[in-house]
């Protein structure tokens, strides 16, 4: 049993129920509809509330617990998420399937971050949107959440690099309070970004 089919055993969510603060954010600004993907998407909150926004939602993660836990909450939710059992390290990213994908504190070794992205890039619709929340390479001395191996912390450079091409609807890098559930909780050191893949 992988780690974080071990840490989603229990009856609680450990991140919470409620979405991440940032998505909230950006949902309100830009409306997003259509189908989206959440990845590493743990035990559903963002999917879930992506789904109560009309979005048809699917959620990636390779904790069968965690995946569990997301077809609960909906039901308590009264909304439909599909979950799909993904180990990134195979994931298959079909070209151009998604209206939006969203990735909130989904943390990984270097090559998967750059294969991930890689694929987010080419998986999203064209004038469809990347949104992501994730730990910055200045979040081990907060211990406010998050991996404590500094090669699981995301550089800046990893999506202004990547996502060079694309319209840049929001980038952010700095402290934000973050209380989610029990393992997120007080002040962090975050990268925000938002990206629109621009029309050929």
């Amino acid at each position: 049993m992988n780690q974080w089919n071990t840490r989603f055993q229990g009856e609680n969510y450990v991140y919470g129920t409620e979405p991440n603060a940032f998505l909230l954010e950006i949902q309100k600004k830009l409306q997003l509809t259509g189908n989206a993907l959440a990845i590493a998407e743990g035990e559903g909150r963002n999917a879930v509330f992506l789904a109560e926004q009309g979005m048809k939602v699917t959620a990636w993660d390779y904790a069968e617990t965690g995946l569990q836990k997301t077809k609960r909450l909906a039901e308590v939710r009264g909304v439909t998420v599909d979950t799909e059992l993904v180990d990134l390290n195979e994931a298959y990213w079909e070209k151009e399937r998604w209206d939006e994908i969203v990735c909130v504190f989904g943390h990984f070794p270097e090559e998967l971050r750059k294969k991930t992205l890689e694929g987010v890039k080419e998986a999203v619709k064209i004038g469809g949107y990347f949104v992501t929340e994730v730990y910055s390479k200045y979040q081990l001395p907060y211990k406010s959440g998050g991996p404590q191996d500094l090669s699981f912390l995301y550089d800046p450079d990893e999506f202004l690099n990547t996502f060079s091409d694309w319209r840049i609807v929001h980038f952010f890098m700095g402290e934000v309070v973050r209380k989610e559930g029990e393992l997120h909780n007080g002040l962090s050191h975050v990268i925000q970004f938002v990206g629109q893949k621009p029309t050929k």
